[in-house]
């Protein structure tokens, strides 16, 4: 497997600047990630540093938080679609979700993934269920629902919770995904062995920030993020 074409090549930051998204994209095409994920402020810009390549752009909806109603959350992804953006990552209603009420975190996924393919059809819909603060049995339940609202992906991670993906939970949400929807594995990836560990355990894309490491075995400190 070509390694780079799983990665979300990502940056997140509240102190992402313009040349930093520049850098990034740059990066992209150089290593040939398979898409750059910005926040939705920079989509255009990314939109027009990669028109003339292969790289998609991914943003984040809901992000990090996820407690936005599913209006926004929708309107939010249909504008970051119209810039630009070929894949969304949505973040659930966790809240709800501890709650039990399981048909509005459905509703909420839908209404992202229903926005967004009305948008544009080949829109890549990936849903953050935000492992780090769910049960086994609510990530199983998570996960059921991101199948069952129509969406390509179920994704561990914000990068911003109080953890990352781990093997356990890819794998759990795997063995509950089946060949339905795909994984993606994001939050404290920073080493090739890692990556491929992820990559075993079930994830076909991994957001990260330490891409170039993972592609070139560059050896750095993990920090959590993405």
């Amino acid at each position: 497997m070509n390694i780079a074409q799983t990665i979300d090549h990502t940056l997140l930051k509240a102190t992402a600047t313009e040349e930093q998204i520049k850098q990034l994209c740059k990066e992209a095409i150089e290593y040939h990630f398979k898409t750059v994920c910005v926040p939705t402020c920079y989509v255009e810009l990314a939109n027009q540093m990669l028109q003339e390549t292969e790289i998609g752009i991914t943003t984040v909806v809901g992000f990090p938080l996820g407690n936005e109603t599913p209006k926004a959350k929708a309107f939010q992804a249909k504008e970051a679609i119209l810039n630009g953006a070929t894949d969304i990552d949505t973040v659930i209603n966790v809240g709800a979700l501890k709650d039990g009420k399981y048909d509005y975190v459905q509703f909420d996924i839908e209404e992202v993934v229903k926005a967004s393919k009305e948008t544009n059809p080949n829109t890549i819909v990936k849903v953050i269920i935000e492992t780090c603060y769910l049960t086994k049995e609510e990530i199983e339940k998570a996960t059921e629902l991101v199948v069952a609202a129509g969406a390509d992906f179920v994704k561990t991670s914000t990068g911003f919770g109080t953890g990352g993906a781990t093997l356990e939970d890819v794998k759990l949400m795997k063995k509950v995904a089946g060949d339905k929807i795909e994984v993606k594995a994001s939050g404290g990836i920073s080493d090739a062995k890692t990556a491929a560990a992820m990559i075993e355990a079930g994830a076909t894309r991994l957001g990260v920030s330490k891409s170039i490491a993972i592609v070139t075995g560059e050896k750095v400190v993990a920090d959590g993020s993405y």
